[in-house]
């Protein structure tokens, strides 16, 4: 059929949309470069500030006495730690050995689809307080992966940690949080569409 003019009322075919996205979802190599360069600066500054307050601890509080910061809530009491936080597993140390290990070869296997600066952020403190409490059970006493892990942060009487527990806490919440939003490791949401502030 013709309109008026004479031409045809044949509809011009449309080309669909694909709705397959590109196989390869990893951010281009030069991100991830600089966001595996962030990961390790993260891991960098959470081992050795761990590392430099166990140094200062053996030193200042190797007496066994309490020293309150901020009255009874948090105060400085020196213990070797064999177990994992809250001394959960005190018999079971080359357990926490084996587990921090398998931690830091997940965060190894993880890193290489990074795609996000949050997670880099996550991961790095993650992996830097993992090496920071796995070479106390090298280095500390009695040492051969039994070490005990140097404890000297007291919150409350509730339980004893260090500053590599305030990392791994800090990474967690920011991993929950990243998980509630649906950012994957790579920076998509789990629709697909990368965040822009990922």
């Amino acid at each position: 059929m013709q309109d008026e003019t004479g031409a045809p009322l044949t509809p011009t075919p449309v080309p669909e949309a694909s709705s397959q996205e590109p196989q390869d979802h990893r951010p281009d190599p030069v991100r991830r470069r600089r966001l595996f360069g962030l990961l390790v600066a993260v891991a960098v500054i959470a081992y050795v500030s761990d590392q430099v307050t166990k140094l200062i601890a053996l030193d200042r509080l190797g007496d066994g006495q309490s020293r309150a910061v901020i009255g009874d809530v948090i105060s400085l009491r020196l213990i070797g730690n064999p177990g994992a936080a809250l001394s959960l597993g005190a018999g079971s140390t080359w357990v926490m050995t084996i587990i921090a290990v398998v931690v830091l070869l997940a965060i190894a296997f993880v890193a290489k689809d990074l795609g996000s600066r949050a997670w880099a952020l996550a991961l790095g403190a993650l992996l830097g307080a993992a090496l920071g409490n796995l070479t106390d059970r090298f280095v500390r006493p009695p040492g051969g992966g039994q070490g005990h892990v140097v404890d000297f942060i007291d919150y409350n009487g509730w339980f004893i940690g260090n500053v590599a527990d305030i990392w791994i806490v800090g990474a967690a919440v920011l991993i929950v949080l990243l998980a509630l939003r649906g950012i994957g490791v790579d920076g998509r949401r789990d629709h697909g569409t990368r965040h822009p502030d990922a």
